[in-house]
């Protein structure tokens, strides 16, 4: 195969239909792109014109890559695009062991709740493409019931599995492999009372697969090696990306090493992940990790996430500052705060709370936390 170059896609075409026609249209026009030797590049139907621009521009400047089969974006939908860039064997090398997670037959329909653009749908869209099980694809840009009813197997995020177990949908499923280490035990248990396998992996899209929690803590994906050092997880994976398009990232190298700058602490051969290093918010007692934090207020009743990050405080370092996430006619953030004190150390006890009914997200689901963080200090969200 000739050294291709890359192809932007929208992840669905004007007129397409919707529904299991919209999954295979994609499909197809994917195919069509690898069959060429180029590389197809998914991007977001909702993305502005101007993002479209960015990210053709890159793309046809980059000339031929050699060795390269796919790509995908890191960034959202404002700023300079970054493009991540991988073979294909890279994703190929995994598809046993995630056909073994998930227990594939004969038959299966998996469902995929991020979109297309998402590096996590794009990959499952590579295993259809390499005989894996046909895909059900949301019908727009956001899940439905009937996108899902004959989904045997599911691969998305813990806020889609919540809504799935939360409107009853998919009733034919039976496994569910989960992008991110935020998966709440609740939600795995009603899973599991549902008769719904879970295992929730942790992973970038630099990395790709770096560990999985089958129920009893995170462990190495097979074929991964991991080590902390100075308090960052490293991975030694035949997964990893080639690197990226459009600027550097967080992925660096060691040798055949690489790390994002997670934080993360192993004990007992589990993987405790602790946030992104620059993430740390020092205050005048402590260095508060906001995954920690965030975690222990997604535990109180109500609060459907929670994003949490420092507020410069003279004197003092940083202030703990926490935006929640609430459902419809919950607890008053009064109640909630006085619950956090019950879960959370004083030092890692928020000082500023505020409250948006519902958080912008990134292409995977996961909270859009620059985004929020600027909304914030624009006085944009609710102060309780």
């Amino acid at each position: 195969m000739t050294a291709g170059r890359i192809v932007p896609l929208r992840s669905r075409s004007a007129g397409a239909a919707t529904g299991p026609a919209a999954s295979r249209e994609l499909v197809e026009r994917i195919h069509a792109v690898r069959s060429e030797g180029d590389i197809p590049l998914v991007g977001d139907d909702r993305w502005p014109a101007e993002q479209w621009q960015r990210v053709r521009s890159l793309a046809e400047a980059a000339g031929p890559l050699p060795g390269i089969a796919w790509a995908t974006l890191t960034s959202g939908s404002t700023g300079a695009p970054r493009i991540v860039l991988r073979s294909a064997d890279s994703w190929a090398a995994s598809f046993g062991s995630v056909d073994d997670l998930l227990g594939v037959r004969t038959g299966d329909v998996l469902a995929l709740t991020s979109p297309s653009a998402s590096s996590l749908s794009l990959f499952s869209i590579a295993r259809a493409m390499d005989g894996g099980p046909e895909l059900a694809l949301p019908s727009g840009n956001a899940l439905v019931a009937a996108d899902v009813a004959d989904a045997t197997l599911f691969h998305g995020t813990p806020r889609a599995l919540r809504t799935i177990l939360d409107t009853d949908a998919a009733p034919l499923l039976r496994a569910a492999l989960v992008g991110g280490a935020d998966l709440d035990a609740s939600t795995r248990s009603r899973a599991e009372a549902r008769g719904i396998r879970v295992a929730a992996y942790y992973g970038a899209a630099e990395l790709s697969f770096v560990a999985v929690d089958r129920g009893d803590g995170l462990r190495p994906f097979p074929g991964v090696d991991v080590e902390v050092r100075d308090g960052e997880l490293w991975a030694r994976s035949p997964y990893v990306a080639a690197g990226y398009l459009g600027g550097d990232g967080p992925l660096r190298s060691d040798g055949p090493w690489r790390s994002v700058g997670d934080r993360a602490e192993i004990v007992d051969g589990r993987i405790r992940l602790l946030g992104r290093a620059d993430d740390a918010i020092i205050t005048a007692a402590a260095t508060v990790i906001p995954a920690e934090v965030e975690a222990a207020l997604r535990s109180l009743p109500g609060v459907t996430d929670a994003v949490v990050f420092g507020m410069p405080n003279a004197g003092v370092g940083s202030l703990v500052a926490a935006v929640l996430e609430t459902a419809a006619g919950g607890e008053s953030i009064a109640v909630l705060r006085e619950r956090a004190r019950a879960v959370l150390a004083p030092t890692h006890l928020p000082r500023r709370w505020f409250v948006s009914p519902a958080f912008p997200r990134t292409a995977t689901g996961k909270p859009a936390r620059a985004e929020l963080v600027r909304s914030v200090a624009a006085g944009e969200v609710v102060v309780p």
